[in-house]
């Protein structure tokens, strides 16, 4: 079920009920929610096409080499054939040589044995010139065979230098990750014993924060830690203005219910909270606010599927997610 789908029946229950919160708001809520859902999509589709053009690179590299092998050894082969040929060539030369002189000797001897050496003679000679014929279609299959092999190497150090040059861009950016994730966890040491674990995986750092570091239960209020905490990491992402921030709500899936009829499900709560943490994040930081993406994803992204408090207790959590700028990588690959 898409986020629109699921908001249709929602608002058709919000005008049933004439609750205060108006459907320009919801109608609004909506269409953020589809944009950066897209956009988050693009970011995974994004580092997965990297991923894959990277491997496919090195499968390229790899049969540009074993291409060059196979032209080598057909080189080697020919110039086994040329050297033979060459050898034969000498041969004959020395028996055409011997045989002119018998014939110079035996010109004045019978008839017959005069005609049997000249047809030995021809013989010779059409075998000689049948001989060079091989010798130059090797040399110039040798040629050939060369200029392939030429051509070869060039392509396979012209892909092995752009595959190094990535490597050397893919090596850099994790290391800035791993930078990124170190400075993070300086600047929020003392509260990961208090619900806050700090990761990176699918190149990206992820600051997870347990609801009870942030909420009150089915409240998007934060309290006086989480605030110091957000402020905190709002300081540190203002100057690393090249990282685009994703907060993501996450809920458990025991349903809401609120008497006030502000928020009417966890889809509410969940996206309530995440744009609350956008506001606490940009108060007194001058962080641009095109960087940052509030997203709500209910209870239907959950750590833990089990049934039980403690798994339910995992899943309310946000997830603040920094994406690093990948342009340069993206030149890169648009070069090959």
């Amino acid at each position: 079920m898409t986020l629109r789908q699921s908001f249709i029946p929602l608002m058709l229950t919000i005008f049933m009920m004439a609750s205060c919160v108006t459907g320009k708001k919801y109608n609004t809520l909506d269409t953020k929610s589809q944009l950066l859902l897209a956009e988050r999509d693009s970011l995974k589709a994004e580092n997965l096409w990297l991923t894959m053009s990277n491997r496919e690179l090195e499968a390229k590299s790899k049969k540009l080499a074993e291409d060059a092998k196979e032209v080598n050894s057909k080189i080697e082969k020919l110039n086994a054939e040329l050297a033979e040929s060459k050898d034969e060539v000498s041969r004959l030369t020395t028996k055409y040589n011997d045989l002119q002189r018998a014939q110079a000797e035996l010109i004045k001897g019978n008839a017959r044995e005069s005609e049997r050496l000249l047809a030995e003679l021809r013989a010779a000679q059409a075998d000689l010139q049948k001989k060079e014929s091989i010798m130059t279609e090797l040399e110039a299959n040798l040629d050939a065979k060369k200029a392939s092999l030429d051509e070869l190497t060039y392509e396979l150090e012209r892909r092995n230098a752009r595959l190094n040059e990535l490597e050397r861009m893919l090596d850099a950016q994790q290391k800035a990750l791993k930078d990124l994730k170190d400075k993070v966890s300086e600047a929020l040491y003392g509260f990961e014993d208090k619900g806050l674990t700090v990761s990176m995986k699918n190149g990206q750092v992820y600051v997870s924060l347990d609801e009870k570091l942030l909420f009150k239960s089915g409240s998007y209020e934060i309290d006086a830690n989480g605030r110091t905490a957000l402020k905190k990491l709002g300081k540190l992402l203002e100057k690393n203005p090249d990282i685009t921030i994703t907060i993501e709500g996450h809920t458990d899936n025991v349903p809401y219910h609120s008497s006030s009829g502000l928020l009417v499900d966890n889809w509410d709560l969940s996206v309530k909270r995440a744009t609350t943490i956008v506001r606490a994040l940009t108060e007194d930081t001058n962080i641009n606010p095109k960087r940052l993406i509030a997203s709500g994803r209910s209870e239907y992204l959950p750590v833990d599927s089990k049934n039980t408090p403690e798994a339910r207790q995992k899943n309310r959590r946000t997830e603040i997610i920094l994406t690093p700028d990948l342009s340069a990588l993206y030149k890169i690959l648009e070069s090959y």
